[in-house]
């Protein structure tokens, strides 16, 4: 009897441990969603926003673990380091938006194998010219938003317009390049006599100077300025304030909070990616469709899927976003959008020529940096 218990009880703690370790399996199997901010806040009412807010809405529909995690500094070295503390702390889902990650997932992804990465708006030039098997990389056809604000604000009645870029990355490049094209386009649409001045603040943030010369160029007769750059809007946008100048938005619907700080009506438009829909279709891959191997290595390039707007990865917002008129409606957008997709009307995302050279009907003014 005494033997026949010792057995039971040591099938008992066999099995306990047999529970334990199936329990703990099941667990590590589980998808945890970890989102890290690249330099800016998840209030930036950009980038870190927009993906903070895709995954933690899909992370809560879906019932799963999220977190995310700002880095100290705007270094790689921060970013490393929040990357691992993720993985460290349970979280196999790791998105993180914007180039400046690119360093950071090429000295991480093959230290976690396990760990799925999603990279947004990160190249195979920001990976070092190939995407690591656990990495699933999504760029955006920047040019073809940026071709919807030029189109609109033209046709919309601007034609003294400005491009304020960030830093001359390829993204941004491709933002104006292809905003000189559909300025272009609705010039020759319209008849209008169109100038553009071109520059770039060398950064992602506004500040004094640039502001300054924001200043200047209202002063001088701008009409509306396209501030690409993250931050950068904000001196745009305060010396339009000044003077009842426009400005045109970026990466996401600006006119909330351009208009919400600076005045209502300042935003004409926002030349748009298509953030929150691209993570939350990842996820949705690697969740529900369980499918991350039609993701893994992989780089997309996302542009145009659809002749409804609302389904596409790149455009300008439907909305109250959109100062739409009688000069260009809604419907005046759908027709353009679809005669894109139709390939009736083609951009370039060349950005190896100068912004004077993308144009041969308008006057485009290289004013080269601010700083």
């Amino acid at each position: 009897m005494k033997k026949l218990f010792v057995v039971l009880m040591v099938l008992a703690v066999a099995f306990t441990a047999f529970a334990q370790s199936g329990a703990e399996t099941a667990k590590s199997d589980e998808v945890k969603i970890a989102m890290v901010t690249d330099y800016g806040d998840i209030t930036d009412q950009s980038f870190n926003q927009t993906t903070y807010e895709a995954c933690r809405d899909y992370a809560a529909a879906q019932g799963l673990g999220f977190q995310y995690f700002k880095p100290t500094g705007d270094s790689t070295a921060e970013r490393v380091k929040m990357i691992v503390a993720a993985i460290e702390q349970g979280y196999n889902v790791i998105v993180m938006p914007g180039f400046a990650f690119g360093e950071a997932i090429q000295e991480t992804a093959p230290q976690y194998p396990d760990a799925k990465f999603i990279a947004l708006d990160v190249s195979e030039g920001d990976l070092g010219g190939k995407v690591p098997s656990n990495v699933y990389a999504a760029v955006y056809q920047e040019e073809i938003a940026g071709y919807f604000a030029g189109y609109a604000a033209v046709k919309l009645g601007y034609t003294k317009l400005g491009y304020l870029g960030g830093m001359a990355v390829p993204a941004v490049i491709r933002y104006g390049y292809g905003f000189v094209q559909g300025a272009e386009a609705a010039a020759k649409a319209t008849g209008a006599k169109v100038e553009i001045k071109y520059t770039y603040g060398n950064q992602f943030f506004g500040d004094a100077d640039i502001t300054a010369a924001m200043d200047t160029w209202y002063k001088a007769g701008t009409e509306c300025v396209f501030a690409c750059g993250g931050g950068i809007y904000s001196s745009a946008a305060e010396a339009a304030a000044k003077v009842g100048g426009k400005v045109i938005g970026v990466d996401v619907d600006q006119a909330p909070i351009i208009d919400g700080a600076y005045g209502k009506g300042i935003t004409v438009t926002s030349a748009m990616k298509g953030l929150y829909a691209s993570t939350q279709a990842a996820l949705k891959i690697i969740v529900e469709d369980k499918n991350w191997g039609v993701l893994a290595g992989k780089s997309a390039n996302l542009g145009l899927v659809s002749k409804d707007p609302e389904l596409n990865y790149v455009g300008i917002p439907t909305g109250d976003g959109t100062q739409f008129s009688a000069k260009f409606t809604l419907e005046d957008y759908k027709a353009l959008v679809a005669d894109l997709l139709s390939g009736a009307v083609k951009v370039d995302n060349a950005i190896d020529v100068s912004p004077a050279n993308m144009a041969k009907s308008i006057t485009v003014i290289d004013l080269g940096t601010i700083k």
